[in-house]
């Protein structure tokens, strides 16, 4: 929208110019096709919808429909119904002073063909940014038809000396005030079905009831809704009626591949400068977070129909760096990097946003949690080093043998979450051939890195039952697999995974 076009302030001056009415269908329309015939992508920050949703919501759009985006929770439904403001004008002019946001050249309020009547061609036009008109509501049991389109005010009605059969006794709701924008209604299926019922009218004939009123507003909208699978069993439901008249459902996903679910927690997750600066974190271990959601997606403690939002993993990773940083301000150093005894800072933020069954209630939580992290590890292990479990049953050298034999002569390790640096590094030099086996299939690391993937090694060979990992309050103890078994005491709990912290 050129300056010259805002400096117009009255309705004469608008004809003059070569602006013409459109709905806001067309209007998202014309702007996708433009910006198709660019190549530009349209919707900034929505990563790994590329080949599926996005082609559907751009087809739906061309096709001028209302749309249900359908999907589990952290599927980023909203951020796709937020970014479809940026294909509306970036103006829009309206007859100032119209709550409604009057089309000068198409009025549909008393307000607005009062004014038009009233002053003519001089009628004061203003102009309103695109940000302004994207109306959201959360749908919410309390959630009543005068909220949604609006109710008779009886004391406009008494200030004002009117009859209640005049128009202007209304007191607008949100849908009608969002004429010429785009309106969205969050957890659709929370909506009471009686409240549902008020929008059939407002979809298919486009105009409103309120009470005994025989009023008939020509709204123009563009609805966005958006519901998860799991409310049509367990909170409410879609009236059927409704569905029909949404013409476009759109179903959502969560990332398929561990490099499209990094990329969004690096893009979401808020770190302070300080903490990026100070605190290095390997690519090793921000897979590791990402590969914690894929485990619990596919876990037989976690109910499949609830999901697993990409939230967990943005809230792991920002308790991961925090948890090194913690250490770091600890122990007085001016940097750091992210270890892998760090996860114990991240399972709060997995706890809280899994939903288990009976089978991960009876484990509980925070078992349950741990169980993920393991189940990771042992997973990335396999990409960094031979799988454990052959090297024991070929024939040749097992690249593992040194470390084992170290545990298995009776010695322990114990990495505690606030071990200084330089005790960290000592700790893991100590156990025999674990260094010379990352330089084998790792040669060009730095310190750090090698330190890393050394913790990593042990961690991994716990899981593949090669060592016994005990769970402290604050850190991990590693030993002999057998000597573990068969010489612990009953007053040695600390090392039993049911008592860890959590």
């Amino acid at each position: 929208m050129s300056n010259k076009l805002l400096n117009i302030k009255t309705l004469g001056e608008l004809k003059k110019t070569a602006y013409k009415s459109r709905s806001v269908k067309d209007e998202l329309r014309e702007n996708l096709i433009a910006q198709l015939q660019k190549g530009e992508g349209g919707f900034e920050g929505i990563v790994g919808f590329e080949d599926t949703v996005i082609p559907d919501l751009q087809t739906a759009i061309l096709s001028r429909h209302n749309i249900l985006l359908l999907g589990l929770r952290g599927q980023a439904k909203t951020r796709i119904a937020r970014l479809l403001v940026n294909l509306l004008d970036e103006y829009m002019p309206y007859i100032d002073g119209s709550e409604l946001y009057d089309d000068p050249l198409a009025p549909i309020s008393w307000y607005g063909h009062n004014a038009i009547l009233e002053h003519g061609d001089n009628t004061p036009i203003a102009w309103v940014h695109r940000a302004d008109r994207y109306t959201e509501k959360l749908a919410t049991p309390d959630v009543t038809v005068a909220d949604l389109i609006g109710d008779v005010d009886p004391i406009k009605a008494a200030t004002m000396k009117l009859n209640y059969s005049d128009e202007r006794v209304i007191h607008f709701g949100l849908i009608p005030r969002a004429h010429r924008g785009i309106f969205v209604i969050n957890e659709l299926p929370d909506l009471q079905a009686r409240i549902q019922v008020s929008l059939f009218n407002i979809l298919q004939e486009r105009d409103i009831q309120i009470r005994g009123f025989k009023l008939r507003l020509p709204l123009d909208l563009q609805f966005v809704f958006t519901a998860n699978p799991e409310d049509y069993t367990n909170r409410g439901s879609i009236v059927t009626p409704l569905k029909d008249r949404i013409e476009s459902q759109i179903l959502t996903h969560y990332p398929r591949t561990v490099e499209i679910s990094r990329q969004i927690t690096q893009q979401e997750a808020t770190l302070a400068p300080e903490q990026r600066d100070a605190i290095e974190v390997d690519g090793l271990v921000k897979d590791l977070v990402e590969q914690i959601a894929f485990e619990a997606r596919n876990s037989e403690y976690i109910d499949k129909k609830s999901g697993v939002s990409a939230r967990l993993t943005i809230s792991a990773f920002e308790n991961l760096v925090s948890n090194a940083e913690r250490r770091m301000l600890i122990n007085k150093e001016k940097n750091t990097f992210v270890r892998i005894s760090d996860f114990l800072g991240v399972i709060p933020a997995i706890t809280g946003k899994i939903e288990l069954v009976y089978e991960g209630e009876l484990e509980g939580p925070g078992k349950v949690a741990n169980i993920l992290i393991g189940k990771a590890i042992k997973t990335l292990l396999l990409q960094f080093f031979p799988d454990p479990e052959k090297a024991k049953k070929t024939k040749g050298a097992n690249p593992y043998a040194e470390i084992i034999n170290w545990f298995g002569d009776g010695n322990a390790l114990s990495v505690i979450d606030e071990l200084p640096q330089q005790e960290y590094k000592k700790a893991l030099n100590s156990v025999t051939g674990l260094k010379a086996l990352v330089k084998k299939f790792h040669p060009r690391l730095t310190e750090n890195q090698e330190l890393l993937l050394m913790e990593f090694v042990l961690h991994g060979l716990s899981e593949f039952s090669q060592l016994s990992k005990g769970f402290l309050d604050n850190g991990f103890a590693f030993s002999d697999m057998f000597n573990s078994l068969f010489n612990l005491q009953p007053d040695e709990d600390d090392l039993d995974l049911d008592d860890d912290r959590y």
